[in-house]
Parts: structure tokens; C-alpha cells; sequence
């Protein structure tokens, strides 16, 4: 197992598309596609579309 680099759990924010606020933070590894998810928006007091964006 020498050489071998361990991927990093990194940072990632979930960011409401229709205001533009950062509302979540979580961590997954890197690589794969862009989260997209239904979460709940405080501002607008609804569901709304959030994706993933790095700071």
C-alpha cells in the first residue's frame, strides 16, 4: 500500500439557486458529478434546488 494516495474527504457547500445563499455544508470525496438536491430554504421558507459549490 505504499505509494498509494487516499483520496480526501473535502468541503463542499450546498448553495439555493433562487437566492443564492450558502445553506448547507457537508463532505464527500471528490470526484463524481455535481450535487444537485431539493433542500429546504430558510429565506423563502420552502423547498428549492441547491448545488454544490466549492468556496
Amino acid at each position: 500500500m505504499a505509494g498509494r494516495s487516499k483520496k480526501k474527504a473535502e468541503t463542499i457547500f450546498l448553495v439555493c439557486e433562487e437566492t443564492g445563499d450558502y445553506n448547507y455544508a457537508m463532505k464527500r470525496k471528490p470526484g463524481g458529478e455535481k450535487l444537485s438536491l431539493k433542500k429546504y430554504s430558510p429565506r423563502l421558507r420552502r423547498h428549492t434546488t441547491h448545488v454544490e459549490k466549492k468556496k
